[in-house]
This record gives C-alpha cells, sequence and structure tokens, in this order.
C-alpha cells in the first residue's frame, strides 16, 4: 500500500524529529524557491518534516519563505500537514506550558507574500474559502490523540499573526483580545492559507509558552521564561503527535490486513 507522506511544519524549539527513522535531508526546489526537508518514517508512516526558520534559527519570521515550504510539501505528494506554533498567551486564564487545538486565525501582518493566486496565472484571479481553514478531520485527529494519552488541551482558538521578529506591544495584544484573539504568534499566517490554496489538510497545535504583552502587567517576556516552558513543554507536543501517527499506523495495518 502507497502511503502518502504526513507534512509537519514547526518552529522555534522544534528543528529536528528524533522520532523519525532513516531520517535524509533534502533540498526541494520550487517555483518560489528551494525548501530543506527532513523525510523519514514515524511509526513506518512516511513523513517530511520542514523547520521553518531553518538550521540555527537563521530565519526571521517576516522573511520564511511560506509558499517555497507549502508548494514543496505539495509536490513531495502530502495531503495532511500538522503544524506546530510556539505562542504568547492572549487569554488571561492561559498559563504557560497549555495547548491549544487552533480553529481559526486573524492576520495582522503587512508584508508577506500570501497566496499563490497573483492574478497572473491560467486561472486569474482566486478568492479561496477560509471558513474551515484549520481542517476539522485533522483536527479531530489531533484531539482524539491528545484524548488518548491523556493529555489536556484546548479545543479551539483563534491565532493572531504578527510580522515579528519583535514582540507585540500591550496595545496591540488588547486589540488582538477585542477582536477574540486567543494566542499570539508570528509564523501561523499565511502558512494556513496557503496549505488551504494549495489543496492541503492543515491543523496546528499551538503551544503556549508565555503570557502575551500587557497580559500580566509587569512581567516581561524573556527568551530564558520561553526556552524553561520549551523544554517541558515540547515533549507533551510531540507525544500528541506521535500518537496520531501511531494511531494511523495501525489503521493502515488493519487496513492491510483486510
Amino acid at each position: 500500500m502507497s502511503l502518502q507522506p504526513l507534512g509537519m511544519i514547526a518552529g522555534t524549539g522544534f528543528y529536528d524529529l528524533e522520532a523519525l527513522d532513516d531520517a535524509r535531508s533534502e533540498t526541494v526546489e520550487t517555483a518560489y524557491g528551494p525548501t530543506p526537508v527532513t523525510r523519514g518514517t514515524w511509526h513506518g508512516q512516511p513523513v517530511a518534516f520542514v523547520t521553518r526558520h531553518g538550521a540555527g534559527h537563521k530565519v526571521p519570521p517576516h522573511r520564511v519563505n511560506y509558499r517555497a515550504i507549502i508548494r514543496a510539501l505539495a509536490d513531495l505528494g502530502v495531503r495532511d500537514v500538522i503544524a506546530v506554533n510556539v505562542t504568547g498567551g492572549i487569554e488571561p486564564d492561559l498559563e504557560a506550558g497549555e495547548i491549544v487545538v487552533l480553529d481559526d486565525f486573524l492576520d495582522f501582518t503587512r508584508r508577506r507574500e500570501s497566496t499563490f493566486h497573483d492574478g497572473d496565472g491560467p486561472e486569474g484571479v482566486v478568492h479561496t474559502d477560509m471558513t474551515t481553514a484549520y481542517d476539522p478531520a485533522l483536527r479531530r485527529e489531533l484531539l482524539e490523540a491528545a484524548s488518548s494519552i491523556e493529555q489536556p488541551v484546548l479545543d479551539g482558538g483563534v491565532y493572531v499573526c504578527f510580522d515579528g521578529p519583535r514582540f507585540e506591544s500591550p496595545a496591540e495584544i488588547r486589540l488582538a483580545a477585542l477582536a477574540g484573539g486567543t494566542v499570539a504568534g508570528m509564523t501561523g499566517v499565511p502558512e494556513v492559507t496557503l496549505a488551504v490554496e494549495a489543496g492541503l489538510r492543515y491543523a496546528a497545535l499551538s503551544l503556549v509558552v508565555n503570557p502575551a504583552a500587557g497580559v500580566r502587567p509587569g512581567e516581561p517576556i524573556t527568551m530564558d521564561e520561553i526556552s524553561a516552558v520549551l523544554t517541558t513543554g515540547a515533549p507533551k507536543v510531540l507525544a500528541i503527535i506521535d500518537e496520531l501517527v501511531h494511531t494511523r499506523s495501525v489503521f493502515a495495518s488493519d487496513e492491510d490486513d483486510a
């Protein structure tokens, strides 16, 4: 049985996947530029993994080539993409270390190449529906995987994307809160919208690593704080994905035996 690879995209704190067997790195050439991809297997399932910021975290969020990443995964035969975002909590009740299974987004970016449809292709102007940009079926797989390993997650949340690389101001976070934002990050858009345009199913886990600016007055945002939360939180995120992949491998094995 030929299996479509599962796409994975991650950023800060997630620079490799130790779970991958037979991991090999390659560069995928696309019309939008080259993208380094690590390919291997996880519980026997093919996986294509991209780290947004590159080796050594050298690419800032506003300069990530999102179009090349999504195009590369699509060209490799990926249908489903699991993304991981490290975020600040906009909602006051969110604690560092909590995980959100996102279901909507707000785009507060200003200077990113955000579409495959520039109007100069044979398809002309295309307006893509984003009502369920985070695929409901793939989200359900993440929720079920988290439940299976008894890892608490928040079912649903709005990702608010800013350009970065600076952190947001308290006023910006207050504006995002008024608009219904749950978490703030710098990489989730246009990644999600490009995935939808490319016909991919996309879902994302958001690891909250700090209260966003001004949510708890007098508490500055520090990289030491973020790194400490990543140390304990990243394994929880990976455990959820591991369970999802394992469940898929069991299902695929049952299908082969049928």
